[in-house]
């Protein structure tokens, strides 16, 4: 089975489907030490972001809640 093969049979899972597959694929990606390069603009901004969380605790979103809001308005979509 080609990658185009599989692309095009992993398009018609459900949404919550496919959601899973990309994370599965991204962390055996992730696992093998690969992950991309980010830019300059990217580490300043994640810095910067890391910098306001270290001096402003407990003001975010736990990411249980982040993600469940995400889920909820992609599943919403369809």
């Amino acid at each position: 089975m080609s990658a185009t093969d599989i692309l095009k049979a992993a398009k018609s899972l459900p949404l919550e489907e496919r959601i899973e597959l990309a994370q599965e694929l991204w962390d055996d990606i992730t696992e093998q030490g690969c992950s991309p390069e980010l830019s300059p603009e990217q580490a300043a901004e994640l810095d910067r972001r890391a910098e306001g969380a270290l001096k402003n605790p407990g003001r975010g979103t736990p990411e249980e809640e982040v993600f469940a809001e995400i889920r909820e308005r992609l599943l919403a979509q369809k």
